[in-house]
């Protein structure tokens, strides 16, 4: 299993040098954790921008009708973003588990870009928000599951979250009665 999730980490530094070269290509740096284009390439894009009219206009009435509706999940999110950040506070002390970083989760960059009309940076930004939301939620709820029950499910799951591999397997009763307590505290892969 460590020799698999040490291939995951490879495949995923891999990814990262794909993005790094996807940034050469259009044109941008990352400064002070902010993406910069050069100026040309700003004016372009400009000129690339849909005009908010234009956008309407081919928008279909079903989508325009609809929006509203994927809207009104901002308030359950920013319920769920509050809540999360509360137990987090409260209960990750009690338990000593390491903090989730909201702020690797949730990124809000899109809005720089200028080939998006201000409709399309309001997608982007509830779409960024909802997303990088549920992954940080998704986070701290894999470590809550690590320190409560770190025991793997006998079906196969679609999706796992990033501490699911560390659990023991189904049915695995000695190795739970054994290594439950250093279960709890195996987050040295964090540091």
């Amino acid at each position: 299993m460590q020799g698999l999730l040490e291939e995951i980490r490879a495949l995923e530094e891999r990814v990262a040098e794909e993005a790094s070269r996807e940034a050469d290509e259009f044109g941008y740096t990352l400064r002070n954790g902010r993406a910069a284009f050069e100026k040309e390439i700003v004016v372009r894009h400009r000129e690339l921008a849909t005009r908010i009219c234009r956008y309407l206009a081919d928008s279909s009435l079903l989508a325009v009708a609809t929006a509203p509706l994927v809207y009104c999940l901002a308030f359950p999110l920013v319920l769920l973003d509050a809540c999360v950040g509360i137990y987090q506070l409260l209960c990750f002390p009690v338990y000593r588990m390491p903090r989730v970083k909201r702020s690797d989760y949730i990124v809000l960059d899109r809005h720089r870009l200028k080939y998006l009309n201000i409709i399309e940076h309001t997608h982007c930004a509830f779409c960024s928000y909802a997303n990088g939301l549920l992954a940080y939620a998704r986070e701290v709820a894999a470590r809550t599951e690590q320190y409560w029950c770190p025991i793997k499910h006998a079906q196969r799951l679609k999706g796992v979250h990033s501490r699911y591999y560390k659990f023991l397997p189904y049915g695995n009763a000695d190795g739970y009665a054994t290594n439950l307590e250093a279960l709890r505290r195996e987050f040295s892969d964090l540091q």
